[in-house]
């Protein structure tokens, strides 16, 4: 199983561009998404998003989230089911002609459109920081954040919370492999996968907070507070990158004037 939200090594045309034109293409996606709330205009974000990934030959890495999307779009529309009844009501989770009960959970056009907005807007989210996490080497964004005058914990806790979702990915693939080879078998279903998450999550927790004391006595022993700077290399933008900020700029005038229209 590949990882994810890890950076990928390959020649690209969004490998090359500025860290900074990448941080400032997700800020903008994910401002743009929050201030979003039409269901076509969340659509036609999602759409640039992959475009801008198939022109960089990334389009497969965002791929892999689309599963994950999918069980995410689900919950939601479930939840807004249960939860909102504004709208037409196109049918019901229980049909009408059972005893009693029938007629419960209408499903009404105000909550599929409102599970359609959210499903878009974590879907453009998640591919424009899927975007910049595996084309952006862990140092270029330290040098971009310190060009930026940001607390150095800051970048810190970020890189770190970064990296620590692949390492988790692999550690629960490890212990999921090791619970098989001791012939565990929770049993087959909704009900068997329940209870075969929990040998696979506890052991991860506990793991999790031994690795995390470890790293921060790491982080003290290798003088982190010493005043101490590590020389980093310089990146000048070039062409592609002002070509980039000025395509998000007129992304950003056209939605302001579809909002004023």
């Amino acid at each position: 199983m590949p990882e994810i939200m890890q950076y990928v090594t390959r020649e690209s045309a969004f490998h090359r561009l500025h860290p900074l034109t990448k941080l400032i293409f997700a800020v903008v996606v994910v401002a743009l998404a929050v201030l979003t709330s039409d269901a076509m205009m969340l659509a036609a974000l999602v759409g640039a998003v992959v475009a801008v990934a198939v022109a960089g030959g990334l389009a497969r890495d965002l791929l892999r989230q689309v599963p994950l999307l999918l069980s995410l779009a689900a919950s939601l529309l479930a939840l807004t089911i249960l939860t909102i009844r504004s709208g037409n009501i196109l049918g019901y989770l229980v049909p009408p002609s059972i005893p009693v009960i029938g007629g419960a959970f209408p499903i009404t056009v105000g909550a599929i459109d409102l599970a359609l907005a959210m499903s878009l807007r974590f879907a453009a989210m998640l591919f424009a920081f899927q975007l910049l996490v595996i084309s952006t080497q862990p140092r270029d964004l330290v040098h971009v954040m310190d060009r930026l005058r940001m607390p150095v914990d800051y970048t810190l806790i970020f890189l770190i919370a970064l990296r620590f979702i692949p390492s988790l990915q692999l550690e629960g693939k490890r212990i999921h492999e090791a619970q098989l080879a001791r012939a565990y078998n929770p049993g087959r279903g909704p009900v068997g996968r329940v209870r075969g998450l929990f040998p696979i999550i506890i052991p991860l927790v506990s793991n999790s907070l031994g690795k995390a004391t470890v790293l921060g006595l790491t982080i003290d022993l290798r003088g982190y507070r010493s005043g101490m700077r590590t020389p980093m290399r310089d990146l000048a933008p070039g062409r592609a990158d002002v070509a980039g900020i000025c395509c998000m700029g007129l992304l950003v005038a056209g939605y302001l004037v579809m909002l004023v229209v």
